[in-house]
């Protein structure tokens, strides 16, 4: 067998595996997206018709149209990256502390420090949401103790908030942003920090200059581990948020569900799959440069 045979024969299993769970679903929210709601079963028209004259093309690019120019779409497609961005760089933020720690406890706690970023995920997360549902809402645990401490009249609003949806995302998601940054300031040589301090370099700077852009490669790519499933979040904004934080996550549930209106909801999932395309392009142009 020659090479390119054998190589083909080896990535035939990862062509069919791509093209039955990645292709084929695409193709058929492609086709729903572009097609006319009816009050039939299943809720959509075809896109030929046959008729007496032959076939007849019925498809639409009526549903885009409405996501591009009603506002509570874009206010959607708005609050979904908004609360997505905002969520991912407070993730990172924090992520980098927290690597940045576990990267300088002793070699002995370092698996027991991973272990603790890690454990939520042994729950699941539909449980943790409404841990937070418990904490945030006006009589929750939070509300509690700051009136407990004087520190509060009131009942902070927090539950059904941006605030909200954006503790839920963060906190759902923060491994994802975690664990790269832990991986690339792993590969840096301990001995640069040294030096920069021997060098008389301000501790801040120190790790503005030598360990920020040694976690850059985790940085990039925690934020797109966060930024991509938070954008198509479902649980955290329907159980956290209200009326005043929509994102498409919810949107697409509505209509598919609710209003049951196919064609709008798969035009919705493939305006999410256009954004999500969006960084994960400017990664890899980035990546090629470097």
């Amino acid at each position: 067998m020659s090479e390119r045979g054998a190589r083909a024969w080896i990535l035939t299993p990862v062509w069919l595996w791509l093209g039955t769970l990645v292709a084929l679903p695409f193709g058929i929210v492609a086709k729903l997206s572009i097609s006319e709601q009816a009050l039939a079963r299943p809720p959509y028209r075809p896109l030929l018709a046959w008729e007496e004259g032959g076939a007849v093309w019925q498809g639409t690019l009526g549903n885009y149209l409405m996501l591009a120019t009603d506002p509570l779409y874009l206010r959607a497609l708005a609050s979904s990256v908004a609360l997505a961005a905002g969520s991912t760089a407070i993730a990172l933020l924090v992520g980098l502390g927290l690597a940045q720690a576990a990267i300088r406890a002793p070699l002995r706690w370092r698996a027991l420090a991973l272990a603790a970023i890690v454990l939520p995920f042994w729950t699941p997360s539909l449980i943790r949401i409404y841990a937070w549902i418990g904490i945030l809402k006006p009589e929750g645990y939070l509300n509690a103790a700051l009136r407990a401490l004087g520190a509060i009249e009131q009942p902070l609003a927090i539950h059904g908030s941006w605030a909200a949806v954006t503790i839920g995302l963060v906190y759902t998601y923060l491994p994802f942003a975690v664990l790269p940054i832990y991986a690339a300031l792993e590969r840096q040589d301990p001995a640069l920090a040294e030096a920069a301090a021997d060098l008389g370099c301000p501790p801040w700077r120190a790790f503005w200059i030598v360990t920020v852009p040694a976690a850059w490669p985790g940085l990039a790519v925690g934020g797109l581990l966060m930024f991509c499933p938070a954008v198509g979040e479902f649980v955290v904004p329907e159980l956290l948020g209200g009326p005043g934080t929509p994102m498409m996550g919810r949107v697409v549930w509505l209509e598919f569900f609710n209003n049951r209106d196919w064609p709008l909801a798969s035009a919705a999932a493939m305006a999410l799959v256009a954004i999500l395309a969006a960084p994960f392009l400017i990664h890899q142009r980035l990546g090629a440069r470097r």
